[in-house]
């Protein structure tokens, strides 16, 4: 009876060796550093509620004054009957439908600062406050091999 054994021929030697020397040629010798940029964006969330839903359908018109530069930034949602309240982010983009924006069409940006707030409803002050925006430092890390 004859044992079968699989046969080690030298050009299947060579191939596999051949083959590890590609993968060790063309494998990284070195970890290369990476470098990371940073954006920051500061926005402020305003909203108003119409606790007990007593009006309705209603016009909330929020308005921003930047304290430095004096500048009013002003924004009108409708609010629907049965949705008592709307949040809206300052600055708002201005790619969007609605935005922050002056009188002259200037849009609303996260300049550092301090800024009042309020919003209307038929020409009443109903809610309002204050917040500020800092300066903001970005750093670039570099993190390499150690």
């Amino acid at each position: 009876m004859r044992v079968s054994t699989p046969a080690f021929s030298l050009s299947r030697v060579l191939r596999v060796a051949g083959l590890l020397l590609a993968l060790m040629v063309f494998s990284p010798a070195t970890s290369k550093a990476q470098t990371w940029l940073v954006s920051t964006d500061a926005y402020v969330k305003l909203g108003v509620v119409d606790k007990f839903s007593q009006l309705g359908a209603y016009t909330a018109k929020f308005v921003v004054i930047n304290q430095e530069t004096g500048k009013e930034y002003i924004l009108s949602k409708q609010i629907p009957k049965g949705q008592n309240g709307i949040d809206v982010i300052f600055p708002s983009e201005a790619s969007e439908a609605d935005y922050f924006k002056t009188e002259s069409g200037e849009a609303a940006a996260a300049r550092p600062g301090r800024y009042t707030w309020e919003c209307q409803v038929s020409g009443k002050k109903v809610v309002g406050g204050r917040f500020s925006f800092s300066e903001v430092a970005n750093d670039v890390t570099l993190l390499g091999k150690n």
